[in-house]
Parts: structure tokens; C-alpha cells; sequence
């Protein structure tokens, strides 16, 4: 079992509307966004530091490129889009799916379906570290606190070893 290291706790794994992407991705818990806010590279990396999408302007750095409808900011989400799930949403949903244990088609669904807070209070559930309370970051499968000493020791993908305290699928 982890145990939290001497770093001092940024977040309060209290989801935010804000950092929803309109591909689904939800910012809080990728690796870029949390660098940022317990400002890792102070431990020695050279990581860009991202507040997320909609925080940084960005309409959605996964999907704003292929998307007029994203890239212009015509609509929210991408299930406004007459082509939902497109190509190529789905290939990213299928990348996350299988490597980051998060499928952006199912976040959007459930925000479609049964609105933006029920969405917020799954993902906090899902997200939440057992030990401490912090945030699981969908992209190596630690909570930061808990974990530091390890991902700075081996940055890899951990999903595969680990059994933490995630509470998702």
C-alpha cells in the first residue's frame, strides 16, 4: 500500500466543469494538468504544464485540429455534433480505453444523458485515491501524493503493476 510522501496537497479531488474538454477528456486528471498544479518539475523534469483545455483558450487538444465545429468553439461537446462519436473520436476513446483505463465516449454519454454534476460526482468517486483522497491521474494510474516517490523513481505507465487505489474500471 502507498503511503503519501512530505508533498503538500493542491487539490481538493473537487471535479470542475471547466476542466471538461469537449472530447470528454477530463483535464483534471491527466498528467500535464497535474504537473502543473503540484508543480513537479521542481522534482527535476521538463514537462509543459497545462491548466487545461478550456482554462488555456483551447477548444480540445485531442479532436480541435480534425474539428471545424470544435476548432472554431461552435459547440460544448462533441456529442452536439451531428457525426457523434466520429472516426476519429473513436480511435482516441479506443487508445484511452486501452491504456489510461477512460473512455471519453462514455463521459460524454454520461453528461448527454444525465448532466454534468452527476457526471463530476462519478468522476470524483472514480478518481479518488483510497489512501489519501488526491487524484488519480488517468495516465500512469498514481495519485501523485501517495505515489510521488514512485513515478519519480520509473515515470512509466503503471496501470499494468498496480492494483492502487483506484476505484474505476
Amino acid at each position: 500500500m502507498s503511503t503519501c510522501v512530505g508533498i503538500k496537497r493542491v487539490d481538493t479531488m473537487l471535479m470542475d466543469e471547466e476542466l471538461i474538454a469537449p472530447c470528454g477528456m477530463n483535464c483534471s486528471l491527466c498528467i500535464a494538468y497535474l504537473f502543473e498544479q503540484k508543480d513537479l518539475n521542481k522534482y527535476g523534469f521538463h514537462r509543459k504544464y497545462c491548466p487545461g483545455c478550456i482554462p488555456r483558450g483551447k477548444n480540445c487538444i485531442h479532436m480541435a485540429d480534425a474539428c471545424e465545429l470544435l476548432g472554431k468553439g461552435l459547440v460544448r461537446f462533441c456529442f452536439e455534433c451531428e457525426t457523434y462519436p466520429c472516426k476519429r473520436l473513436k480511435t482516441l476513446d479506443k487508445r484511452y480505453r486501452t491504456k489510461y483505463h477512460m473512455s471519453m465516449i462514455e463521459n460524454l454519454n454520461l453528461i448527454r444523458d444525465e448532466g454534468m454534476e452527476v457526471f463530476l460526482k462519478s468522476q470524483e468517486t472514480k478518481w479518488r485515491c483510497s489512501t489519501c483522497g488526491g487524484t488519480i491521474c488517468c495516465h500512469n494510474g498514481l495519485c501523485l501524493d501517495c505515489d510521488l516517490e514512485m513515478f519519480l523513481h520509473d515515470t512509466k505507465n503503471h496501470w499494468r503493476e498496480q492494483k492502487s487505489a483506484f476505484k474505476g474500471g
